[in-house]
């Protein structure tokens, strides 16, 4: 009979830690919160001093029985929760729940599942941190305020099934100012002047920096040729070489936000994938908790990670280092990293999944490499000499790879740094002229966001923190506030007009700086320096008045659906582009006389192999995207995975996978039952 109960949050958490304490322990999961506020009604009374009206979660009776169950025939109850403000109130929940003493030392929190990390939690336990529980209330109430009393305006003076968000307002506002931005840029004309040279039988180019002593800005094809003509018959002298060398330094151990912006740029994952993944490494043990804005890493990890450099590199790469959090840091957990420093990505590659190898390796280069040492580059600048033009040329080599023969940091431009090495010159020398290359430039508009760089703009102003990043992307996704087109973001006109409306009726809603005020005075409350009721009445005075005069003086407004250039073959009509639960759809305009529909086929070039038809792009049940001919199933049964190579040519599908084989028996309008008949051909197929 085991003689302790551990509430955790998730399943596979609770197997990994039973597995870690063995017969004592009885660990069960909470899955997530077992009490909130109710879906039905606001669920606060507001005249009550902001009262928390929470109810248990509909579908947890039997959980709860059990919990109760299990707790009754133990010793001791440990709430092991997340360690975070949410896990924080899940705990304080389940503690009202079991009828434990808030005054019990009950609560246990570990950075890390393994056996020190948790064996060490234990003998350590301590009351429920009433601060941290008050800041998500505070957090919650303020979400569920916002949410509640806006979004019916928004039903009522827009359309049906919208909704407002604290975060997610300011979030889709920052992606509209910025479309807006790109929408007024007038660009302007530029040139730029390239002299490459020929000596010793390499070429290296130069570019043109002064003009009589002072930088030069060409804006016109009469300013170039002018240059270009001053130019004409001039020598080109070696006037000045500077020998120098350039320090690189690593970037520190992964936060939430740095973790979420690398995979998205060397990985391809959206943030929600990005954290899904690593909440499965989390719970299976092998990275300590992945929602954090700390780059602090222990001293027992230090050690183990001085090691493995040393055993992989050598000493000379080892460097230890400590960085400075951010003033918004809250500091409360380790940077991300895995548990085990000795448990290379090569050793975990087999058992787990190829985006959670891919990810594990990420974390750990990244926080072997934030503990090596500096990358030295030799540098060499030459200035050129035309007449009263002076050409730079720069050159650059590796001395010294450092951090950099393990790891090395992306960038949103996804720019890669190279070796540039110039020819052996001497000061006074006379360089032969190869070709002078002028060439006119515009100035580009700033680029939409990323997932990426909006959580990097997200955190730089203050908004939000860790845990919120992820959910907020996904919301104005999801409500259609925001598409993706490739990996940029971009407001779609419903986007607009919701913006718009609470920019002019709600200015504290979307304001950033509001916005990160409030995140501050959050971060008050969970140290104990503000009353969250305070924080509750303060936002919602005013708020109220905004409410009431947004109800009196707005009145319905009309989304102008957006023309295809597709007409109707029923009636004419040109259809208008629809947003629908999967995505646009074409319909007709004419609805309800004319009510009809159909998907946007996108096609690309290349014909089908085997009739000629065109080939279609389509995507799975599960968002995966394949190509299809236009004529299946009637004649033709041609299907592929992949698009056309760089030759052109498109290579059938060869059906292997249960997704492939749904898609393509939907695709084809197989006949085959939902038999035995079925499954005992699919397992054929695998043979």
């Amino acid at each position: 009979m085991p003689k302790y109960l551990l509430i955790v949050e998730s399943p596979a958490k609770a197997t990994t830690i039973k597995k870690i304490l063995g017969k004592d322990y009885e660990v069960e999961a909470s899955q997530g919160h077992v009490r909130d506020l109710p879906k039905s009604k606001l669920g606060i009374n507001i005249e009550k001093n902001f009262e928390p009206e929470y109810i248990n979660i509909r579908g947890k009776a039997e959980l709860i029985k059990k919990l109760k169950k299990d707790a009754s025939k133990v010793d001791k109850v440990f709430l092991a929760t997340d360690p975070d403000r949410e896990g924080e109130a899940i705990a304080w929940h389940l503690a009202y729940i079991l009828g434990i003493d808030e005054n019990d030392s009950c609560r246990i929190t570990f950075n890390e599942i393994t056996k020190s990390g948790i064996t060490k939690a234990i003998k350590e336990p301590r009351k429920l941190d009433k601060y941290l529980i008050d800041a998500q209330q505070a957090r919650r109430e303020l979400d569920r305020i916002v949410g509640y009393k806006i979004s019916p305006l928004l039903w009522k003076k827009v359309k049906r099934g919208l909704s407002a968000g604290r975060v997610q307002s300011v979030a889709v506002k920052i992606i509209v100012d910025r479309e807006e931005e790109i929408e007024k840029f007038i660009p302007e004309e530029y040139w730029s002047l390239d002299a490459e040279f020929k000596e010793s039988k390499k070429k290296f180019t130069s570019k043109l920096n002064n003009y009589d002593g002072k930088k030069i800005d060409i804006h016109s094809q009469e300013e170039m040729d002018r240059i270009l003509k001053e130019l004409d018959g001039k020598d080109y002298i070696v006037k000045e070489i500077k020998y120098g060398e350039k320090k690189r330094n690593p970037a520190p151990p992964f936060t939430t936000s740095t973790l979420q912006q690398e995979a998205s740029r060397k990985l391809g994952f959206a943030i929600k994938k990005t954290m899904s993944v690593a909440q499965g490494l989390y719970e299976s043990g092998l990275i300590t908790y992945m929602r954090t804005d700390s780059t602090r890493i222990s001293e027992e990890a230090r050690s183990a990670v001085k090691e493995q450099v040393c055993k992989q590199f050598g000493e000379k790469y080892y460097e230890n280092r400590y960085f400075k959090a951010s003033k918004d840091a809250q500091d409360a957990h380790e940077a991300i990293r895995p548990s085990y420093i000795d448990r290379s990505p090569d050793e975990i590659k087999a058992k787990y999944s190829p985006d959670q190898y891919k990810l594990y390796k990420l974390i750990y280069e990244r926080l072997l490499a934030s503990q090596m040492s500096q990358a030295i580059y030799d540098t060499m600048a030459v200035d050129i000499e035309a007449g009263k033009c002076e050409f730079r040329a720069n050159g650059s080599k590796i001395r010294f790879a450092g951090f950099m023969a393990l790891y090395v940091e992306g960038n949103d431009e996804a720019l890669e740094e190279k070796d540039v090495i110039l020819p052996d010159l001497k000061e006074g020398q006379k360089l032969n002229l190869n070709e002078l290359k002028p060439e006119q430039h515009f100035t580009e508009p700033p680029a939409r966001y990323t997932e990426a760089s909006l959580v990097k703009a997200l955190e730089e102003r203050g908004i939000g923190r860790p845990s919120t990043y992820a959910p907020t992307i996904t919301t104005i996704i999801d409500r259609r506030y925001v598409e993706r087109e490739k990996k940029q973001l971009k407001p779609t006109e419903l986007g607009r007009v919701v913006n718009t409306l609470l920019s002019d009726n709600f200015k504290n809603i979307v304001d950033e700086e509001f916005t990160a005020q409030m995140e501050a005075k959050l971060d008050n409350v969970a140290e104990g320096t503000i009353n969250w009721k305070d924080i509750m009445k303060e936002f919602y005075d005013p708020f109220e008045k905004n409410l009431e005069e947004a109800e009196e003086k707005l009145s319905k407004i009309e989304i102008k659906d957006e023309v295809s250039d597709v007409q109707c073959e029923k009636c004419g009509r040109m259809m208008v582009y629809k947003l629908g639960r999967f995505g646009k759809f074409l319909a007709c305009p004419g609805f309800p006389e004319c009510r009809n529909i159909k998907p946007i086929i996108k096609k690309i070039e290349v014909p089908c192999p085997k009739c000629g038809g065109e080939i279609h792009i389509r995507k799975s049940k599960r968002g995966k995207k394949y190509y299809i001919c236009e004529h299946n199933p009637e004649t033709c049964d041609f299907i592929a995975w992949n698009g056309p190579d760089k030759n052109g040519v498109i290579v059938p599908a060869d059906i292997k996978h249960e997704d492939e084989e749904k898609v393509a028996k939907k695709t084809t309008k197989k006949t085959t039952k939902k038999t035995g008949k079925t499954a005992k051909t699919a397992k054929n197929k695998k043979k």
